[in-house]
């Protein structure tokens, strides 16, 4: 029959298709891995992330160290960071990117490039032709720069000892208590849990985060 000889034909051609036509691809940006050695942190495919992203390494990484407050160079596909920091400071500070310099406003695309007029950065998307203003947060310092953050080590002084018999330290608006020290010692501190300005840690020997 005609009717089935084209419908035949048409299963045919529709298992024929390419997946990206038959499917729109999700635009996903690699998660970064990252290990640490001492003070310093690496993220070991800082390459791919750049890869996915279509930027000059050199602007992704003048961005990262302005948010995170600290130096950093590139090693071959590897970004060193000269400090400790949680995984996802550097995550969040990617996507912060991300949104900001890459993904189109309209479609959510990431076929984008950058230009300049005059003082203004402008991001145009080469899928649907939209265009706007790069809008960049400033963020006058990462919290995690002062904040007492769980799991990290600081040198404390014991400045006075709390009612239950536990050292009590001060640094920047938190406090700490320190079982098992007394008024007038330095310590080196792990912190073990936060609440406000409230910290709890216990004595230890690693070598201090901050």
């Amino acid at each position: 029959m005609p009717d089935e000889d084209y419908l035949s034909l048409l299963d045919r051609a529709k298992t024929q298709l390419p997946e990206t036509i038959e499917k729109h691809e999700r635009f996903t940006v690699p998660e970064p891995d990252i290990f640490q050695e001492g003070k310093t942190t690496v993220v070991r495919n800082f390459g791919d992330i750049i890869d996915a992203l279509r930027r000059e390494p050199e602007h992704l990484v003048q961005y990262l160290l302005r948010e995170l407050g600290t130096p950093g160079h590139v090693e071959g596909r590897r970004l060193i960071l000269k400090a400790k920091l949680a995984p996802s400071q550097i995550t969040d500070r990617i996507m912060s990117y991300t949104e900001t310099f890459v993904l189109c406003s309209e479609c959510g695309r990431p076929d984008t490039r950058i230009n300049k007029e005059g003082r203004v950065l402008i991001l145009e998307c080469e899928a649907c032709g939209a265009h706007r203003p790069v809008n960049v947060r400033k963020q006058p310092k990462a919290p995690e720069e002062d904040a007492i953050m769980e799991g990290y080590v600081y040198d404390l002084m014991i400045e006075d000892v709390g009612k239950k018999g536990d050292g009590v330290a001060r640094k920047e608006n938190y406090i700490i208590y320190v079982p098992g020290t007394v008024k007038g010692a330095k310590v080196r501190v792990k912190i073990a849990k936060r609440s406000g300005n409230v910290a709890f840690g216990q004595l230890t020997t690693e070598p201090a985060t901050r």
